[in-house]
């Protein structure tokens, strides 16, 4: 018998680790369904989530209100197969062997649900994309 296949572990990186590293993070986390670990972090991280996302993910069924924003760590990003940087430009650590990702999307920053939104489905529709380049079967 193979032994189970390792879980892919996946980063999600910006600047303040409030907004769209939150909302990757509770994407994948929802559609992965256990099989992918995440992880998200930010360079300079606010005091707290940022409530349009919280507001904005809560209407499609997931709860982020438990979040609180993380430092970003050169051991979080070495213990990562995928890091993905969501406009955290040279504060983003960088490490031969690891693939990156960059995802350009509006910050939402000061902005309220409905400038959300969009932003929300765009990075949806990304983490989609991840999951099947992982080989993995998002959820419903």
């Amino acid at each position: 018998m193979n032994p189970p296949p390792s879980r892919p572990t996946v980063l999600f990186v910006c600047v303040h680790n409030a907004g769209r590293s939150q909302m990757g993070a509770a994407f994948l986390t929802h559609l992965g369904q256990g099989r992918v670990e995440v992880r998200s972090a930010g360079s300079a991280p606010a005091d707290t989530v940022n409530p349009a996302v919280v507001a904005a993910m809560g209407e499609v069924g997931i709860d982020i209100s438990a979040e609180t924003p993380k430092v970003l760590t050169a051991e979080a990003v070495q213990a990562s197969d995928v890091v993905i940087t969501m406009g955290c430009g040279d504060a983003c650590p960088y490490y031969p062997g690891k693939r990156y990702l960059d995802w350009t999307l509006e910050d939402p920053a000061g902005q309220g649900v409905a400038a959300v939104r969009p932003i929300r489905d765009q990075i949806e529709q990304r983490v989609r994309g991840l999951l099947h380049e992982l080989g993995i079967t998002a959820a419903r």
